[in-house]
C-alpha cells in the first residue's frame, strides 16, 4: 500500500520561527507535546503483542497519520499481519538518517499487573501500558520529530527516513531482517540510524546519557538429548532427562570467565567519575578488578546488568521432558538464552560450550545467532548528541554504552550503517519502569521534555 499528497503550501500553524542557535527548540512545544502524548496512548492501545504480532495495526495507524499530513509512504507485510511501514523526507546529498522503531511488544501476564496492560491511560503523572518504554514511547518521539521536520518545510541536508517494523521482540526476521532482503532500497545511501538501546539516567544532580554503540550478541541454543525410554519405577544409569540435567549443571558450575572489551572498559571508567568510594576504584580499573573474585561476586549480586557486560552468559529459560510423571522419555531438551561479548564469532562460543558438555551426550542446536559489530563514535551524529544534550541539560555527560540486550541495530551495523541506541528521556537511577515486566509505564513530564530534546538532536544533524 502507498499513499501520497502534495506538501502543504505553508508551514503548519503548530510552528513559528525556529529559535536562533545550534540547538533550536520546537516552537509551541506544548501543542506538539500534547500530540505526542496522544500518539503514544493510541499506540499502546493497539494490540501488537508478539506473538503473534499483528503489527499491521500500527501500520494502519501510521498510514492514516501520514496520509493526513500529505506524506508519501510505503508498506509491506513479511507474512500475514506482520506489517512494516516507511516514509522518506527528501533532502540533500549527505548520507541519509533512519529513525528506526519496532511496533511489536512482549506479552503481559495480566494477573500480575495492577493496571490494564494495553490501557494507555495516564495516572499519577505516568503513561501506562505495555510498550510505553519498549518501544512505543520512543516511536512517538520519532514520529513527532519526523512530522515536525515535514511541517516546518525546512531544507534538509540529507534524507530522513521513518521506519517502523515488525518482530524485533522475536529476533526481527519478519521486520528489519526481512526488509533488508526484500526492500534493500530503504537502506541504500543511509549513513546513520537512531534506534532504541540508550537513554538518560539521573542520579541526584548527575545526568548521564548512554548511547548504545554495540551490544552483546544473542546466541539462542537448544540442548537435545536422546536415550532409552522406560517406566519411572525402573530408572537406568542414564536417561534423556539426566543427560540434560548434567549438561545444565556443568554450565551452572562453570561460568564463562570474565573479560573486558574496549567499549566496556571506557564505559566503566566514565561511570566511575560519579560513583562513591565503594565502587569508583573498581570501575576505574575494571581490567584489574575482574581478577578479584569477591568483587565479581558482589557485582553479580548487586549490579547484575553491569556484571553481564564482563562475561558471556547463558540463561536457562525452557525445559521439557516427559508428558507423564511415570514415563522416562526418549527425548528431553532445554533452551538457553546466551549473550556473548562482541569480540568473537558466535561459532567459536558454540564450539566452546559444546566442548564443556561433550561428556554428557547432549547435542547443541543453534536456534539463532547474530554477528558482532561496533559503531564508531567519531561522527557528526554522536557529536550532535553530545553537544545538544550538554546544551539542554548543563553538566550532563554522554557515554558510549554496551547493551546486554539486542536490538535491530545489529542488522544495520552489518550493512555498515553507523547505528546508535539513543533516547533523551531521563529516568531516575533504580526507578522501575516495568520494561518486559509488570506495570510498564513512562513518566509523562519526562516524556514531554524528551519530545523537544529528540527533535533538537536530529535537527542538528539534518539541517546545516
Amino acid at each position: 500500500m502507498s499513499a501520497s499528497r502534495l506538501l502543504p503550501g505553508s508551514v503548519s500553524a503548530l510552528f513559528t520561527t525556529l529559535c536562533i542557535g545550534l540547538f533550536p527548540a520546537v516552537a509551541n512545544a506544548q501543542t506538539l507535546d500534547d500530540e505526542a502524548v496522544a500518539w503514544l496512548q493510541d499506540l499502546i492501545r493497539l494490540d501488537t503483542v508478539n506473538p503473534p504480532g499483528n503489527e499491521y495495526r500500527a501500520v494502519e495507524y501510521y498510514s492514516r497519520l501520514f496520509a493526513a499530513e500529505g506524506i508519501a509512504f510505503e508498506t509491506a507485510e513479511s507474512a500475514p499481519g506482520r506489517g512494516n511501514i516507511w516514509a522518506r523526507l527528501e533532502g540533500g546529498d549527505e548520507p541519509a538518517l533512519i529513525l528506526l522503531q519496532h511496533t511489536d511488544v512482549v506479552p503481559a501476564e495480566k494477573e500480575f499487573w495492577t493496571i490494564e496492560p494495553l490501557s494507555g491511560d495516564i495516572r499519577d503523572g505516568e503513561i501506562l501500558g505495555r510498550g510505553a518504554v519498549d518501544m512505543k514511547g520512543l516511536g512517538a518521539l520519532q514520529l513527532a520529530t519526523f512530522l515536525s521536520l515535514h511541517r516546518s518545510g525546512v531544507t534538509l541536508n540529507r534524507d530522513v527516513i521513518f521506519l517502523a517494523t515488525a518482530d524485533e521482540e522475536a529476533g526481527g526476521m519478519y521486520g528489519v531482517g526481512w526488509l533488508i532482503d526484500n526492500h534493500p532500497e530503504i537502506f541504500e545511501g543511509v549513513g546513520f540510524l537512531l534506534n532504541e538501546g540508550g537513554g538518560g539516567s539521573r542520579d541526584g544532580e548527575s545526568i548521564v546519557f548512554g548511547v548504545e554503540v554495540t551490544q552483546k550478541v544473542p546466541v539462542w541454543l537448544r540442548l537435545n538429548a536422546v536415550d532409552i525410554p522406560g517406566h519411572g519405577s525402573s530408572p537406568r544409569p542414564t536417561s534423556s532427562v539426566t543427560r540434560i540435567v548434567q549438561a545444565l549443571n556443568l554450565l551452572l558450575e562453570n561460568p564463562f570467565p570474565p573479560r573486558v572489551i574496549g567499549p566496556v572498559a571506557s564505559y566503566f571508567a566514565a561511570l566511575s567519575v560519579d560513583m562513591n568510594a565503594e565502587w569508583a576504584p573498581y570501575y576505574a580499573n575494571i581490567e584489574l578488578s575482574i581478577q578479584d573474585p569477591e568483587f565479581i561476586a558482589k557485582l553479580h549480586e548487586e549490579r547484575a546488568g553491569h556484571h553481564s557486560l564482563l562475561r558471556d552468559t547463558c540463561s536457562m529459560t525452557r525445559l521439557s521432558g516427559s508428558s507423564k510423571i511415570n514415563v522416562i522419555p526418549p527425548e528431553a531438551w532445554a533452551e538457553l538464552d546466551c549473550r556473548i561479548l562482541p569480540d568473537k564469532p558466535a561459532e567459536q562460543f558454540i564450539a566452546e560450550l559444546q566442548a564443556l558438555i561433550s561428556g554428557t551426550g547432549v547435542e547443541v542446536e543453534t536456534i539463532m545467532a547474530f554477528t558482532p559489530a561496533i559503531s564508531e563514535t567519531n561522527t557528526r551524529l554522536f557529536q550532535a548528541i553530545n553537544n545538544v544534550t550538554g546544551e539542554l541539560h548543563p553538566g550532563s555527560r554522554v557515554l558510549a554504552a554496551v547493551s546486554t540486550g539486542f536490538t535491530d541495530s545489529h542488522f544495520t551495523r552489518d550493512l555498515g550503517i553507523v547505528s546508535y541506541g539513543f533516547n533523551p528521556l531521563i529516568t531516575d537511577t533504580g526507578a522501575a519502569t516495568g520494561v518486559h515486566g509488570n506495570d510498564e509505564h513512562v513518566n509523562e513530564a519526562a516524556f514531554r521534555r524528551a519530545v523537544g530534546d529528540y527533535y533538537a538532536v536530529v535537527r542538528n544533524v539534518v539541517i546545516d
